[in-house]
């Protein structure tokens, strides 16, 4: 993958999640500027918390950092994989996102 085809699937990637959290029925606000998105929470256990989501273009990677822990993720077989734990994107993003409002919430790419 070169430069471009990452900048343009990363960007696509942070706009599908701020739809994603735009058609979700918990109240999560959210900021995007220059390659970060940062979700904020407003009601529940971890009010005031957020998860960050930015690209790190020089390493092809989306790195995602919520109040428990921080991933890396990079693009392979058609889907972003973390490194780590080898888990898809929208799953973690999912279960980061339920964990911190306080409630079952399903993201996915419209």
């Amino acid at each position: 993958m070169n430069d471009s085809q990452y900048n343009l699937m990363a960007d696509e990637l942070l706009l599908a999640v701020e739809e994603a959290i735009d058609d979700c029925d918990v109240d999560i606000d959210y900021e995007s500027a220059g390659g970060l998105l940062t979700l904020m929470f407003t009601t529940g256990e971890h009010r005031g918390s957020k998860i960050i989501i930015n690209k790190q273009a020089p390493l092809h990677e989306i790195w995602v950092a919520t109040k428990f822990n921080g991933h890396h993720f990079t693009y392979q077989s058609e889907q972003w994989i973390d490194k780590r734990g080898g888990g898809e994107f929208w799953q973690f993003l999912s279960q980061a996102v339920s964990l911190q409002a306080g409630q079952d919430i399903t993201l996915s790419e419209q």
